[in-house]
């Protein structure tokens, strides 16, 4: 260990020992949390929990070394490192564990996430950026292991771009890009992919990042010797070690019991990554967890009893607490009334914490328990309501699921009565839901005026002598417009940057604006996305570029589990307002087929699905998004590059509006709604149709996710009385998405004289070549015949059978 001389540096003696015994206090109190929200988990008032025990001392150490501006990305075990910083108190960390939806006592998720999730607030309730300098600064967690790496990634990159990037105003973001991101993960997680890919690509460009490893040997119930190779984490990646001829990582290793080498390590790391944007990794050994890995289960199914004794020697608690004593620090009979009042507090800290959640719960307890004896007075089945109310009253401490199950149920047996005490007990229920609903819904979206629903489209305007143009050309030069207007703003992806992408959507402009705003990046698209993520959590405007649709499954889960979420998971006080820019449709073989978009459907909600049709189309949408707060995923059309549009004489200030379709063709016998490429083949196919005396309405999408908030499709389908969609995703994929929507929101069925049609690809992927097109989507004639056995149907005379 090292000398008392070495750790208190300028300290005074007294302060030094002060410093000490609060870090003494900080992880007792943090220990305790532990340990009772262990039971309070066992007896049934919290769900589930997973706790810091046993990381404690080396979270006292990072906490030390980290800096207002600075940023985390950990997971859950952090515990006393937020209460070390001072954003978390005891009973925020029982508010959490009980989910109390009130974000101001549970500040972490208002309840939407549990316990262990810690996030810091970057914004005010307007939207509005808070200034990020002045405060210590978390990261929403989340669960999936090695998830929260990707988005560390992009935070440490903000203070690259920050320091390096000109004329970016850095108020409330930076100071001159010291700020460092600190990542945690347990040595399990380093088994995960998107670990090596953080580790690969922060080595390439070299940001201020510090990941610390807590290694108690374990994943678990899974030993070392199964997770990693060589047991050592940190014994496998000595490639990554810099040396004087190669840009790399500073790695570093320290005993996670040892407190004084501990603080010096944190100071070192910090030091190198917040000067010389070098990214430093911390392997924290012999570290234990006393409770095991969370209350799902006990560690003594799988642990020999030679472990458990070790770990109860080298617990880092009772490490630092010997060392206290062994260095007259404080004395036993001084540490050990710190421990009585520590335990003594957070115990009254739980019970705060409880009956701050209970206590609205228990108001609409007993107002219905009082609107149900009305009830019952007045009712014919009084016997039946009375056991719904004497079940009620039996229950000390409900949720509010006991209370509206109990409610409904009552309603069931006065629906045929009629009497002032029913509608009074139907509208209490109608007010619970109107109020608790959103606790566990809002969200998803922006609610601030920065939604990006509330952008107002700005149409494309031409000069009389506009040329006609290669799609590209429209794209790029509204690119360039772009980064001329926006510092912050910057692309990167898979050949970007030099070429300026596959298809020269960004061509020359890499040497127009630096190889920081227009970058290339290796073939990594998890962490690609996760830059996005982490520099537009610190208030850049990055455009991820996925190279084609189907490589966004290398990246989904992050999309899915991390940018989907942010916003809903802090209940609205983080935004990552993130542009995925990719290409698809009409592609041609099984890996290039463009048939995710159920996928990305289903599995996005809370990011913006955008089908552009044509590059116009495009351009419009990311003007209109560098505008708002909402992520967002932009598929232009493949096969759009080199097809003519005519030149817009206000590219960087046209606008797509988001969530509204557009009607493309009017038409009265039936409403055809269909999105990108394929809405090309509608268009045409529609022309086809005419000669046969069948007149076609056509709708483009446009936007999937939101999709027709001014409900403008059913008004379609009210004129002609029938519908079909035209996809080419897989059956049940995307069409079925437009099929609900349509039906179930719009309610269209009312105005359907014939059955609602989807016309999709097959069920495979397509083949490759044309005719591996043609047999795999929608083709014109495919088109052609479905909607003419649609008007056969109606009219077999005038429509005879084609085959």
């Amino acid at each position: 260990m090292q000398t008392l001389t070495n750790l208190k540096n300028n300290l005074s003696f007294e302060d030094f020992k002060a410093e000490v015994i609060n870090d003494y206090k900080t992880a007792v109190v943090s220990r305790e949390c532990s340990l009772l929200g262990r039971r309070e988990v066992l007896t049934g008032k919290a769900k589930f929990g997973i706790f810091g025990d046993g990381k404690e001392v080396p979270q006292l150490a990072m906490a030390k070394a980290f800096m207002k501006g600075d940023w985390r990305s950990g997971y859950y075990r952090d515990q006393t490192f937020m209460m070390a910083i001072g954003e978390l108190t005891p009973e925020q960390f029982f508010a959490g564990l009980y989910a109390n939806t009130d974000i101001k006592e549970e500040p972490m998720s208002a309840g939407r996430q549990m316990g262990g999730h810690f996030v810091t607030h970057s914004l005010n309730d307007n939207g509005s950026w808070k200034d990020l300098t002045k405060q210590y600064n978390s990261s929403a967690d989340i669960s999936p292991t090695a998830g929260q790496m990707p988005r560390l990634l992009g935070l440490a990159q903000a203070s690259k771009i920050f320091r390096e990037v000109k004329g970016i105003n850095t108020t409330n973001f930076s100071v001159k890009g010291n700020e460092v991101a600190w990542g945690t993960i347990g040595n399990a997680s380093t088994s995960e992919g998107l670990f090596f890919e953080t580790i690969n690509a922060s080595g390439v460009l070299q940001v201020p990042m510090i990941i610390s490893v807590w290694d108690d040997e374990y994943g678990i119930s899974v030993h070392a010797k199964h997770q990693t190779t060589k047991e050592n984490i940190s014994e496998i990646l000595k490639g990554f070690q810099r040396d004087k001829d190669n840009k790399g990582y500073e790695i570093l290793r320290v005993k996670g019991w040892d407190y004084a080498n501990l603080i010096e390590t944190y100071q070192e790391a910090a030091a190198i990554a917040r000067e010389e944007h070098v990214p430093v990794l911390i392997h924290v050994l012999e570290l234990t967890q006393p409770q095991g890995h969370s209350t799902s289960g006990s560690h003594e199914r799988y642990k020999s009893a030679e472990r458990l004794d070790w770990e109860t020697q080298h617990d880092c608690n009772t490490k630092l607490r010997d060392w206290i004593i062994e260095s007259g620090i404080a004395t036993n009979e001084a540490l050990v009334e710190i421990e009585r009042i520590a335990k003594r507090n957070v115990r009254e800290a739980k019970k705060n914490a409880w009956n701050t959640f209970l206590r609205p719960i228990k108001k609409e307890h007993q107002e219905l328990i009082s609107i149900l004896k009305q009830v019952e007075s007045k009712s014919v089945n009084r016997v039946f309501l009375s056991k719904i109310k004497d079940s009620l009253i039996t229950i000390d401490e409900p949720t509010r699921k006991d209370i509206l199950s109990h409610a409904r149920k009552a309603l069931r047996y006065i629906v045929g009565e009629s009497f002032t005490e029913k509608s009074i007990l139907t509208k209490w229920i109608n007010d619970i839901f109107e109020n608790a609903q959103p606790k566990f819904s809002s969200h998803l979206y922006s609610e601030t005026q920065r939604s990006n629903t509330r952008i107002n489209e700005v149409k494309p305007t031409y000069n009389d002598d506009a040329q006609q143009v290669d799609g590209r050309i429209i794209i790029r030069d509204n690119f360039d417009a772009i980064f001329n207007t926006y510092p912050e703003a910057l692309v990167f992806g898979e050949d970007t940057g030099n070429i300026g992408d596959v298809n020269q959507g960004l061509e020359g402009l890499q040497e127009k604006y630096g190889e920081l705003r227009v970058a290339d990046a290796g073939i990594r698209e998890a962490t690609i996305v996760g830059q996005g993520i982490g520099m537009a959590l610190r208030g850049l405007r990055p455009i991820a570029e996925i190279q084609y649709l189907d490589y966004i499954l290398y990246a989904l889960q992050i999309i899915s589990d991390d940018l989907a979420t942010t916003h809903y998971r802090t209940k609205g006080k983080q935004k990552a307002p993130l542009i995925v820019r990719t290409r698809g449709h009409r592609l041609e073989g099984i890996w290039h087929s463009g048939s995710q978009m159920g996928g990305i459907l289903n599995l996005a909600k809370g990011v913006n699905l955008l089908v552009p049709r044509n590059m116009t189309k495009a351009a419009g949408f990311y003007n209109t998004l560098l505008l708002g707060d909402d992520p967002a995923i932009v598929v232009e059309c493949l096969n759009g590059y080199r097809l003519k549009e005519k030149m817009p004489n206000n590219l960087g200030n046209l606008k797509t509006p988001i969530g509204v379709v557009e009607t493309i063709k009017e038409g009265t016998d039936i409403t055809l709604v269909s999105y990108g490429s394929t809405l090309r083949i509608v268009e045409q196919t529609a022309k086809d149709l005419l000669a046969v005396g069948i007149d076609v309405e056509v709708i483009d999408v446009q936007s999937l996710m939101p999709f027709d908030l001014n409900h403008d499709i059913v008004k379609s389908i009210a004129k002609t009385n029938r519908v079909m969609i035209i996809d080419e995703d897989v059956p049940g994929g995307a069409s079925a998405y437009i099929l609900d929507k349509i039906l179930n929101e719009q309610d269209a069925f009312q105005y359907l004289d014939s059955a609602p049609k989807t016309l999709t690809a097959k069920q495979h992927r397509p083949a490759y070549g044309n005719d591996g097109d043609y047999f795999s989507k929608p083709s014109a004639e495919d088109i052609f015949e479905a909607i003419y056995d649609v008007m056969y149907e109606l009219s077999p005379n005038d429509f005879p059978k084609l085959r």
